[in-house]
């Protein structure tokens, strides 16, 4: 045998037995930690004990690279936290808010009451623009170029250019659109009322297909490959496959599930009405573990090492 053919295999050994050595030591899988989460001892499979006040009735949340944003209903104010620590960052007002998305330098902040989406600005929160969509819009994601917002009182879904808020189009969805999710081609919307999720695709706005779900489907989230539904009337999530909608199973998971996020590798469901998250692996659905977290876990948002929770009845959010 020559030497460098003895040393791939005592490369590849080496690895096995490291491997091997890890899982039947620690009982951690390190294929499913990233680096981030690596280099901050994440070895835990969610922390228990850390929670952050903000402000009444917290909403949705979402990650720009450094900073957690926090939709407060009640006090018609959105909070930036620090990541790292939860530090307090800003408070900044808006209105009746409720979704909101990163785009890459802004947060755009959905206000249901008074129809219409707010751009502030990442790095300060200076307001940069209100856009009007449609009657009572909730969800909203950003597709790379564009902002789309779900309109959940005339089944519509807006298209808006992220740079000046200029409206591109509007577009039919399903019955009581709630929540989006962009796949990379294509925006998928939740359709409470009739049970189904609508595909759209992204650079025209065309109807794709429609498919049936769980029961009041809310939350939606894309791992990649597969469409990730919560339906908070049936408690479980159904996944799909994103390239045509078959679904490749249904899975049981807490009272009232809201939402869903991934973390590349698992995918994190908020259950309102048992007050804990349920966390999955996508590739199979199993169960690793259910967590509890503060009152009326709402919506959640990961960091790249955590899953940020908003706990509705608490003015708290989790971080797991």
């Amino acid at each position: 045998m020559s030497k460098s053919v003895r040393l791939v295999v005592f490369s590849i050994l080496a690895a096995s037995l490291l491997s091997g050595s890890t899982l039947g030591q620690t009982g951690v899988n390190i294929e499913i930690q990233n680096p981030l989460q690596i280099a901050t001892l994440h070895w835990y499979s969610a922390n228990l004990t850390t929670t952050f006040t903000v402000g009444n009735l917290p909403h949705h949340v979402a990650f720009d690279g450094a900073s957690i944003w926090v939709t407060n209903f009640l006090d018609n104010t959105v909070n930036k936290l620090r990541a790292s620590d939860g530090a307090v960052l800003g408070t900044f007002v808006v209105a009746t808010p409720t979704g909101v998305a990163f785009d890459g330098a802004n947060v755009w902040v959905v206000n249901v009451n008074v129809n219409t989406v707010t751009k502030l600005r990442g790095s300060d929160g200076t307001l940069l623009g209100v856009f009007s969509v449609g009657l009572s819009p909730n969800g909203v994601v950003f597709d790379g170029a564009n902002i789309w917002v779900c309109s959940h009182d005339d089944n519509k879904v807006t298209k808006l250019r992220a740079s000046d808020g200029t409206v591109l189009g509007t577009f039919n969805a399903g019955t009581t659109p709630s929540e989006m999710a962009f796949d990379g081609a294509n925006i998928w919307v939740t359709n409470v009322n009739v049970h189904t999720v609508t595909k759209l695709r992204a650079s025209d706005g065309t109807l794709i297909a429609t498919f049936h779900v769980g029961l009041n489907p809310v939350g939606v989230a894309f791992d990649g490959f597969n469409i990730w539904v919560s339906n908070d009337s049936s408690n479980n999530v159904t996944k799909l496959r994103a390239a045509d909608g078959g679904v490749l199973g249904t899975f049981n998971v807490g009272r009232v599930p809201t939402a869903v996020v991934f973390d590349g590798a698992n995918i994190w469901v908020a259950n309102n009405g048992s007050d804990s998250v349920t966390k999955l692996r996508a590739i199979d659905g199993a169960v690793l573990g259910t967590f509890n977290v503060g009152p009326g876990p709402n919506f959640l948002a990961f960091d790249g090492a955590n899953v940020w929770v908003a706990n509705s009845g608490s003015n708290t959010v989790s971080k797991l």
